[in-house]
This record gives C-alpha cells, structure tokens and sequence, in this order.
C-alpha cells in the first residue's frame, strides 16, 4: 500500500493545520488558523536562461526559490482581527488581519496531514510575511472569505513534529 498523505478533513490529529506566531517572541505559544477551504505550496525555483551561438536550444540554470504558501479562508471574527488587531506582540493578539497591517515577520507551522492516525505525518515550517488579503462577500456565498498568502523568506523546513 502506498503512503499517500491524507489531509483527512474533520479529523482530529490527522488533519492539515496552519498555525502562526511572531519570530521574534519565543514566548508566543502561536495562533491556528480555523476555516481553511484549501492550502497551496509552492516552492518555485527561478532560471537564469541565456544562449549560445554553438548551441541549437537555450540553457538553463535554477537558482534562488521564491516561497509562499497560499490558502483561502472563511473568516472568523478573533482569528482574523487578533484580540488588540495592530501594534500585538502575539499571533492572538495581532490576528492574520494585523499581522499583515503590521508587517510582521511570522514563523508558521503547516501540519500537512497524515498516511492514517496522526502519527507519522510532516510538518512544513519557515518564516514570511502575511500577504494578499483581500475578503470579499456576496449574496451567494453570504460569509467573508478571504485568499491569504504568507510570502516565506528563506526556505522551507521539514519536520516531524511542529516547533510550537
């Protein structure tokens, strides 16, 4: 049987997380993020491309990675404003709303899921900025939601268990 990760919507201990907290206060316990409807992972490297007069196609070459991790959220009221909304010193406080009004560099935790019992699955952790946020509501679909991109400076970690 493959090990195939299975986000197991619904599920405690099984299910993808995404939790946030400020980088630079070790005390923050971190906020989780409730609501998502989908995360994106993208880890794209850039090329540099050139030519050459002996050759018939281009060359290329990766180089540095732009990260970021997108999601789009149901809001909800405390997750989204923080508990004091700008101008926090924890993820709680701040809220993902403050933390991207703020400019705030956020460490996060993305729990990705698990083969079956929540005991093997893979964190993807880093750190970045909260960014894109751009809530929208209508008639059909009568709840706010909102895309949330985190724009990760640096590179991705994996691990086997979350760091908070």
């Amino acid at each position: 049987m493959a090990n195939y990760i299975y986000p197991a919507p619904g599920t405690s201990n099984v299910e993808a997380t995404l939790k946030l907290k400020v980088a630079s206060n070790v005390a923050d316990t971190g906020l989780t993020i409730p609501s998502l409807q989908d995360i994106t992972v993208n880890a794209a490297n850039d090329t540099f491309t050139w030519t050459q007069l002996d050759e018939g196609s281009k060359q290329q070459i990766a180089t540095t990675a732009t990260n970021s991790l997108n999601t789009n959220l149901v809001l909800n009221q405390t997750t989204f404003f923080g508990t004091t909304g700008s101008g926090g010193t924890t993820a709680a406080a701040l809220g993902v709303f403050g933390a991207s009004t703020d400019k705030t560099l956020m460490t996060f935790s993305l729990y990705m899921g698990d083969e079956s019992d929540g005991s093997a699955g893979k964190y993807l952790e880093g750190n970045g900025y909260v960014t894109g946020l751009a809530p929208t509501v209508s008639a059909d679909e009568p709840v706010w939601v909102s895309p949330v991109t985190i724009s990760i400076t640096g590179d991705y970690t994996v691990a086997d268990s979350g760091t908070f």
